[in-house]
């Protein structure tokens, strides 16, 4: 039995979900999203409450019953409070800044990084070393820290590089004579 599929999936107060076939779509005050479930599973609303279940026993069917409901639990949670991840930048002459719809960053090559802010994501520049990603699509949000933090990741040696806010790096000692 899954621990995690057994669960309901509430429904927060100014959250609209439609149930259409295999076909999940929330809206709410931070936009629309929607999912396609396999057809292994089976959906239903019970009041302000999502039901997921397995429509046979079988193992493929029990995989798919606690990814399904988390889907629309991150559906849900999206369109109502959002997902964001924090990046830090840390280095000598390292920094970043947001220029209307791009993404500006010097990371110590010759040339500057320009990164165009994907649709429905929101990324801003508190100060230089510090980027703020949101949006309402969970793996949007986190695809998209994943390939600002890919232009240049933290090596082990002195730790330059853009990490996860909170992120430990793994340091390595240098030469030694």
């Amino acid at each position: 039995m899954s621990r995690i599929g057994k669960n309901p999936v509430d429904i927060p107060e100014g959250v609209n979900v439609d149930l259409a076939g295999q076909v999940v779509t929330a809206k709410g005050k931070l936009g629309e999203l929607s999912v396609t479930l396999s057809h292994e599973v089976e959906v239903s609303r019970e009041g302000e409450q999502i039901w997921v279940k397995p429509r046979t026993d079988e193992l493929s069917a029990r995989k798919m019953w606690g990814t399904s409901r988390t889907l629309i639990n991150n559906l849900v949670a999206g369109v109502s409070e959002g997902f964001s991840r924090n990046l830090e930048i840390q280095g000598v002459g390292y920094r970043a800044q947001v220029q209307g719809k791009e993404l500006i960053m010097q990371l110590g090559l010759s040339y500057e990084i320009r990164f165009p802010v994907p649709e429905g994501i929101t990324i801003e520049c508190s100060d230089q070393t510090h980027i703020f990603v949101s949006g309402a699509d969970k793996q949007k949000v986190g695809q998209t820290a994943s390939e600002i933090r890919g232009f240049r990741p933290p090596e082990p040696y002195k730790g330059k590089g853009i990490r996860y806010e909170g992120e430990y790096v793994f340091r390595k000692e240098g030469k030694k004579k």
